[in-house]
């Protein structure tokens, strides 16, 4: 029997290479908006970050998501995502 691949991703708090089901994934729409896609699927640019609360932080504070959506994430957009991350 074959054994299936786990896709892996790399955490931009982090930068561990961890499986894709591990990690929250962050999209920026083609609309510029910034959502968290839980299902992995929507369109648009993505970066991943763990659940921990340290990648969180350092991932905004590092302007490391903002570097890997390839988008100037502001300071709203960053408190509205980091209470959607804490709270799920």
């Amino acid at each position: 029997m074959k054994r299936r691949k786990i896709p892996m991703r790399m955490c931009v708090g982090c930068r561990e290479m961890k499986p894709k089901k591990e990690l929250t994934r962050i999209v920026r729409t083609p609309e510029g908006e910034i959502i968290i896609d839980a299902t992995g699927k929507k369109s648009g640019r993505g970066a991943y970050v763990c659940n921990d609360i340290q990648c969180i932080k350092e991932s905004i504070n590092e302007k490391n998501l903002s570097k890997a959506l390839d988008f100037n994430v502001t300071k709203e957009m960053v408190q509205r995502l980091q209470e959607e991350l804490l709270n799920s």
